[in-house]
């Protein structure tokens, strides 16, 4: 038997249905007071894009808008988020609900490192050359 989501007591469906204030009350006090402060331009215009998209069938959203907060008419698009350098595709689920979008697009990669070259330090003299 599959697990059915959902956030404080509601379900997905639920979620869509209740006012965005009653939603606000139940989010953590972090996303509450980002959300209460009211939107910035940028995260309006990602949610007209969302909202747009929705209406024409279309499923995914390019941003760079990392601090919007992921809500329950988000869930099922793909939202293309910028880190820093190439734009990340994140598959929004109800999980995610109450998440920031950035937290799902890493900006760093681990580092990883070549064989030295030539003439990089004396222990570079006994690394086989092809």
């Amino acid at each position: 038997m599959v697990k059915q989501f959902t956030y404080r007591g509601l379900s997905l469906e639920q979620l869509l249905e209740v006012s965005m204030d009653d939603f606000i009350k139940m989010l953590p006090s972090r996303q509450r007071r980002s959300l209460l402060r009211g939107l910035t331009e940028a995260q309006r215009k990602l949610l007209r894009n969302i909202r747009k998209a929705g209406a024409e069938g279309k499923k995914s959203v390019k941003t760079h808008c990392r601090d919007m907060i992921i809500l329950p008419e988000m869930v099922g698009f793909t939202i293309l988020v910028h880190n820093g350098k190439e734009f990340v595709p994140v598959e929004v689920k109800p999980e995610m609900i109450g998440h920031y979008l950035g937290e799902f697009a890493i900006t760093n990669k681990k580092v990883v490192h070549g064989a030295p070259g030539i003439g990089a330090s004396r222990s570079s003299m006994y690394v086989p050359l092809k």
